[in-house]
């Protein structure tokens, strides 16, 4: 296919500094985007996917590290561990915002370089400090490195959200979300290859092989994007949408949605492996065959969710996904309670597969909320083309806000665990909260948006 034409920078603007850069990109136009278009979009998705997955396996690789950390040699109780990978997520969800803006602001292709390269401190860190007889502080600092993985998956949004036409955004931005969500699979996975290599014995694992063995990955995919991808001269922030939309009390009840949904994915991601350790008492071979199950599972799950939501309504599926997270958290503390192997296990790949289907749909709902309240405003004598365009604007905006308070749900997963562990020396209270925030979530989802009333937006 032929390429886009580059239409010449205007000599009156300043230009950009040296790179791939794309001057004429009109993705709305049909013409445009079959004369070749659409196979540059298609080409710095797939390589924007690949910078995700990776970024998404350093930022949970310490929900394999803690496994091979035994007491006799690090001096770590569980409620340690649940701080270790307590600090990666906070890190990760507090990164989201600046990676946000950061691809407007460099070029996408210029910060999947950087973004990808920065992979390598945390990797070669861990490799070369990760030994028995480390301080504590030591491995706080060195889990809190591991968070810039986090931080990916709204830089690499951002950057394809820009490449796609209206039309196709929702199965580009599923597709892109899904890839990069299981690196957290991929990484478990890796976890298990090498405790397979070293005899399944995981006291004679060395931990630092987990991340060395991802140097030479890290090292291609930056290659790759380098070579592979583009920028696009026409993205830009709009840090008025930010602010506007964190004024609106929309953006709040979905990033408390996001932290039901995501929150419960990426922080049971972190702890689901200590959890069957701690309280199941199972060993770490055994529970490195399982954990990436649930990963795995949820992260297929979540283009499901969306599709779904496509269908029936993202308010409808979200609601009825909390129903379900719910009832399998309670099957999860029933299981802890009586020691019930084979019921913790299905009952939390359960939450994992629900957990996907929740971020498939809580994100569909946030454009068509800004769309019911556009078509609303028009209705009432207001510019439909600016409604429109408003209405994109601040769904973009909320898009960032969200991920990034849903992933900070990441790190509270873990801080009740750890408060639980403390206080009980158990799970249980850390069950029993879930099951809290749960009903929570499903009570504003239906208060909100699904009762009848008024003010009820239609079409969420």
């Amino acid at each position: 296919m032929a390429a886009p034409t580059i239409t010449p920078v205007d000599p009156t603007v300043a230009p950009r500094r040296s790179g791939r850069w794309i001057d004429d990109w009109r993705p709305e136009d049909p013409a445009f985007w079959a004369s070749g278009g659409a196979a540059i979009a298609r080409r710095n998705l797939i390589f924007s996917i690949l910078s995700e997955h990776i970024g998404f396996s350093i930022w949970t690789m310490w929900s394999v590290l803690v496994l091979f950390l035994p007491a006799d040699a690090y001096g770590l109780t569980p409620d340690d561990k649940f701080l270790l990978t307590a600090v990666p997520a906070f890190v990760g969800a507090f990164l989201r915002l600046p990676y946000t803006f950061a691809v407007a602001k460099f070029g996408g292709r210029n910060w999947t370089i950087v973004s990808a390269s920065l992979l390598l401190v945390p990797s070669i860190l861990t490799a070369a400090l990760l030994e028995p007889g480390v301080s504590f502080g030591t491995l706080l600092i060195l889990a809190a490195f591991a968070g810039v993985g986090g931080g990916n998956f709204s830089s690499s949004m951002a950057n394809i959200n820009a490449f796609y036409p209206n039309r196709l955004k929702g199965m580009a931005l599923g597709l892109n979300a899904a890839g990069g969500n299981l690196g957290v699979a991929l990484v478990q996975v890796v976890g298990l290859i090498v405790l397979a290599a070293a005899g399944g014995v995981a006291a004679s694992v060395e931990p630092r092989l987990v991340p060395g063995l991802y140097l030479p990955l890290i090292l291609v995919v930056t290659v790759l994007s380098a070579v592979r991808m583009d920028n696009l001269t026409h993205a830009s922030n709009d840090k008025r949408a930010m602010r506007d939309v964190v004024r609106d009390r929309h953006s709040w009840i979905m990033s408390l949605l996001y932290i039901g949904t995501f929150g419960s994915f990426i922080g049971f991601s972190f702890a689901f492996g200590q959890v069957l350790i701690a309280v199941q008492g199972v060993t770490p071979v055994d529970a490195l065959k399982v954990i990436f199950l649930g990963p795995l599972l949820g992260s297929i799950a979540r283009p499901a969710g969306g599709w779904l939501a496509d269908r029936f309504g993202g308010a409808r599926i979200t609601l009825w996904t909390f129903v379900g997270m719910g009832l399998f958290a309670a099957l999860v503390l029933m299981a802890s309670q009586q020691k019930s192997l084979a019921l913790f296990y299905v009952g939390f790949i359960a939450l994992f597969v629900l957990s996907g289907v929740g971020n498939g749909s809580t994100y569909k709902m946030i454009p068509a909320i800004f769309r019911a309240k556009a078509q609303r405003n028009a209705a009432d004598g207001a510019d439909a083309d600016w409604e429109v365009n408003e209405a994109r604007r601040l769904s973009s905006a909320l898009v960032g806000v969200a991920g990034a308070i849903g992933a900070c749900g990441g790190a509270l997963v873990q801080i009740v665990f750890r408060q639980s562990f403390l206080t009980y020396q158990n799970a249980d209270a850390a069950y029993v909260g879930f099951i809290a925030l749960y009903a929570v979530c499903f009570a504003v989802t239906w208060f909100v948006y699904l009762r009848r009333s008024p003010s009820r937006l239609a079409g969420v």
